[in-house]
């Protein structure tokens, strides 16, 4: 991300950091590699750390129930007692079957997108301006949500149905086809694409310009961990803030079939949530938890690929001086 992806290093000197430039055959494979294994870790800790609050934002999303923090704490707990303590992880095998390829995608992606428009806009090898860094964020979001959209519609379902409704995740998707057709597994497509042009636009480039301003301010090249989780966390503030509206809108679209609701369109979907359930308690439903677990989440995602990259291009490195 940025220089601070390809340069990050914790106590790094200054001549192992490397800019990004093109590179061809083996070198540009590994770096891909490289990019798609810290992507795909980085995503798996970053939802497994906060899946039990994920799964309780989702349960307030897509039902009429008001939202507090007391009542979704609550709701942890009585889960917690009545169906155990693993209950509250119900659907992070989906999740993960998901988000290791769409987290692999979407860094692998940003990497690519970044090199593609430093080279037309003649910033190859540093850190691109505001708006290449916006769109830079937001094809890799967009990349990754449509190649992996049936699995996050897969995740969504298991979060909000009790375990004997859905066996496992090929369950979910046998049933879906049979019961309610193929094209069910895109339905809600078009409010994520909606959503994760501001999501990860804003998420990357607020991530990579606060390691910019932080360079440019702090006289160090480098970032430490804690610092990286900062930059991280409101990274995931911001870009969950500014996406969050269309995010319900897509859990009631997924769900609808096993909520007994039928949700023709983004608009008819918001317009119904509106009138029944208000702007703020319906839109913006569940917003505080995401304030609590994004943040969470975005920066142990972010300060896990870059640490990942760095170890990875330390082996490389290491590999290539012994040959």
């Amino acid at each position: 991300m940025g220089n601070g992806v390809k340069e990050a290093s914790v106590g790094l000197k200054e001549e192992d950091v490397k800019p990004i430039l093109p590179v061809n055959g083996e070198d540009d494979k590994r770096k891909v590699l490289n990019s798609l294994l810290s992507g795909a870790l980085a995503g798996a800790l970053a939802k497994t750390a906060v899946a039990p609050l994920d799964r309780t934002k989702i349960i307030f999303q897509v039902s009429s129930k008001r939202f507090s923090a007391k009542e979704a704490f609550k709701l942890i707990y009585f889960t917690y007692l009545n169906e155990g303590f693993f209950s509250l992880w119900r659907g992070n095998s989906a999740t993960m079957v998901r988000v290791i390829p769409y987290a692999a995608i979407q860094f692998s992606a940003h990497e690519e997108y970044k090199m593609m428009l430093g080279r037309y806009y003649g910033f190859e090898g540093n850190a691109l301006p505001p708006w290449p860094r916006l769109v830079a964020g937001a094809l890799a979001g967009m990349t990754a949500a449509s190649i992996t959209y049936p699995l996050d519609l897969v995740r969504a379902r298991m979060a909000v149905t009790p375990k004997e409704m859905y066996s496992n995740i090929f369950h979910v998707f046998i049933r879906m086809s049979r019961e309610e057709g193929l094209k069910t597994l895109y339905r809600g497509f078009m409010p994520t694409i909606i959503g994760v042009i501001p999501y990860a636009g804003l998420s990357f480039f607020t991530y990579e310009t606060l390691k910019k301003l932080h360079h440019e301010h702090s006289g160090r090249s480098q970032p430490y961990p804690f610092e990286r989780m900062i930059f991280g966390a409101c990274a995931g503030l911001i870009g969950q803030s500014a996406s969050y509206p269309l995010d319900v809108v897509r859990r009631r679209m997924q769900t609808a079939g096993v909520k007994g609701q039928t949700y023709d369109s983004i608009l008819c979907t918001l317009q119904d949530i509106v009138r029944e359930e208000g702007v703020i308690q319906g839109l913006y439903k569940g917003l505080s938890m995401n304030w609590l677990k994004g943040p969470i989440a975005v920066g142990i995602s972010f300060t896990t690929f870059d640490l990942m990259q760095i170890l990875l291009r330390k082996l490389d490195d290491a590999g290539g001086n012994r040959s």
